[in-house]
């Protein structure tokens, strides 16, 4: 037990005592090629539920709104994914959304960094490449923006929203891993071809689609202030935080 949280490892547990006394649910796992793993499970149980929860929010993908050559998206951008990932969560959008009563908030993240998860240990380790697409600009986010969002959320409920949860600044992917190499004070990876760079299946699938994500929503509607609005932000902090570690 920390601070009143009691986890669960899921699948194997019994869920139905949680979700009995459960007033708020967050739901982060992602579909797979038989559709939205929780849904599978406890979609019934969930349903018959319904009022009784005050809070319901899924994390899904700004993958959903497919590819827009670079171009400004926002929460009333048509759902048109590109990839096999940005389908099956448009379906798990759909069918979260389907269940009648339910107070549910979707959460459309960009691409996540933070702790342990960013572009120092490829830098340092020599296997980071600035990949060169003409045009490709990605939006990011920090886990601790990802998480003021929503509890932002839980303050401000308002069932039915679905919220782009991004940083003010997207970027060319090359752009970060130049920058973080220049924090770390080391050579800058060479440039590779998109087209003829050696890339698995999933890495290159990100590269399918192109497009600025707005974030307006979340400031407008649920006061959100970034604590890293922008990559370079983001980045000097997790060094600060691994010098300081």
């Amino acid at each position: 037990m920390n601070e009143g949280i009691e986890p669960r490892l899921w699948p194997g547990a019994d869920m139905i005592p949680a979700l009995n006394a459960a007033s708020h649910i967050l739901i982060s796992a992602a579909p797979d090629e038989h559709g939205d793993p929780v849904l599978a499970a406890l979609q019934d149980e969930i349903a018959k539920r319904a009022s009784q929860f005050e809070w319901v929010g899924y994390l899904s993908t700004t993958g959903v709104y497919g590819d827009h050559q670079g171009d400004w998206v926002d929460e009333s951008t048509a759902l048109t994914p590109a990839t096999k990932r940005g389908i099956a969560r448009v379906e798990a959008e759909a069918a979260w959304s389907a269940i009648p009563g339910l107070p549910l908030h979707i959460f459309r993240l960009a691409g996540i960094y933070g702790p342990g998860r960013g572009p120092f240990a490829k830098v340092r380790d020599g296997t980071a490449r600035r990949i060169i697409k003409k045009g490709q600009v990605f939006s990011r986010t920090h886990v601790a923006d990802i998480a003021r969002v929503l509890a932002a959320s839980i303050n401000r409920p308002n069932p039915g929203a679905a919220y782009n949860v991004c940083d003010d600044d997207p970027a060319p992917p090359e752009d970060v891993i130049a920058y973080a190499a220049e924090l770390l004070g080391l050579p800058i990876p060479e440039a590779v071809d998109f087209e003829t760079a050696e890339m698995t299946p999933m890495a290159r699938s990100f590269y399918a689609e192109s497009k600025k994500v707005r974030n307006d929503r979340i400031k407008d509607e649920l006061g959100v202030e970034l604590l890293y609005p922008d990559y370079r932000s983001g980045l000097r902090a997790l060094l600060a935080q691994e010098i300081g570690a």
